[in-house]
């Protein structure tokens, strides 16, 4: 591009027959002086670099000798050990520090000042901020725990548990894997609106479990009787999800909307067999539908049939009183009492009297 320049330039005034060197200098300089620039802050830099790998180098021994006397000052987590400071210092550092200076000998030797002070502070410089890094990443890990525990300690007190199908939880019965079962086989199918029901009636199953054992003792025959109870209708509430994933699986693979696209967009141009093939199929798919929402609703009347038991249950008062006489005999009693002692003392007081 230079050369382009300096020919239009001697095209337009000509070339001059006096101080030919000092233009062929003048024209030198304008080609090669950028290129010039360039290479003159290539070479600061690969200088700059070249010392600051000595001098991280140089800092190495000290810093570890300094973390094994005391890990604490020259490590920056939380529970620091010596074999952690070897490891730091005695290679990874190291290494990087030969990486840096073998970049830097592509512009041949001769580190600057300033890279030499760079690389004595740069141990001192990053220990505190990775210290600080560190802490702010352990508090945001720890903040992100919280509000998990919170969204899920709010999911189990409004009765909704996530059930994970590949792992029931720890002491579960006979209905707890099954509703795991369940819930796996229509996650299979596609159909996460109904496996979210799965959730609700295991809640509903586990609260009122709770209040079984908090009401009764579990030798008790009402305790039986509610639990049986309890577990048919749970039980009827599985095999209705297993009747679910029974019609789901029946029309997978279906696509409605594709249905209706065709019956809308491509009626004039569909022959008579496949408009009523497509048809049959959008009503074989919405039979379907109207059947999954019937066992819905059934599903809705189990989830309401644990409630009223819960609410039920919870009113029914099974401790005995921890007083032996009723509180209104007890103050009745501890009146006659209080006369009694009033006049036990009047006799007492009377007697040296007499």
């Amino acid at each position: 591009m230079m050369n382009r320049i300096w020919q239009h330039i001697t095209e337009a005034v000509g070339e001059p027959p006096c101080n030919a060197g000092w233009l062929s200098g003048a024209r030198h300089r304008i080609m090669k002086g950028p290129d010039e620039q360039q290479r003159r802050i290539d070479d600061t830099m690969l200088e700059f670099l070249q010392g600051a790998a000595y001098g991280l180098f140089l800092t190495c021994p000290p810093w570890c000798l300094i973390g094994l006397v005391k890990p604490r000052l020259a490590l920056p987590t939380e529970s620091p050990q010596r074999w952690h400071v070897l490891v730091r210092y005695g290679a990874v550092l190291p290494f990087i520090s030969f990486l840096m200076w073998l970049t830097s000998l592509w512009g041949g030797f001769g580190p600057s000042l300033w890279g030499w002070l760079a690389g004595l502070v740069a141990i001192a410089v990053e220990l505190p901020l990775e210290r600080r890094w560190r802490r702010w990443r352990s508090r945001r890990r720890q903040h992100r725990h919280e509000v998990a525990l919170r969204r899920e300690r709010a999911r189990s007190e409004s009765g909704v548990v996530e059930l994970d199908p590949t792992r029931p939880p720890v002491g579960a019965d006979e209905i707890v894997r099954a509703l795991c079962r369940v819930k796996g086989e229509l996650l299979g199918v596609d159909r996460p609106e109904l496996a979210s029901r799965v959730d609700r009636l295991h809640g509903r199953y586990r609260h009122v479990h709770e209040i079984l054992e908090a009401r009764f003792e579990p030798g008790e025959l009402a305790f039986e009787r509610a639990r049986s109870l309890v577990g048919q209708v749970s039980l009827g509430a599985v095999d209705d999800f297993d009747a679910m994933v029974d019609r789901a699986k029946g029309i997978r693979g279906m696509d409605a909307d594709y249905v209706r696209r065709r019956l809308a967009k491509d009626a004039a141009r569909l022959s008579a067999e496949e408009t009523e093939a497509l048809r049959r199929r959008l009503a074989l798919l919405e039979e379907t539908e109207i059947a999954l929402r019937r066992l819905a609703a059934r599903n809705e009347a189990a989830l309401t049939a644990l409630d009223d038991a819960a609410v039920r249950l919870s009113s029914v008062v099974t401790g005995r009183p921890k007083a032996a006489l009723g509180a209104e005999r007890a103050c009745d009693e501890l009146r006659r009492f209080i006369e009694g002692a009033e006049r036990y003392g009047q006799r007492q007081q009377s007697r040296p009297s007499d």
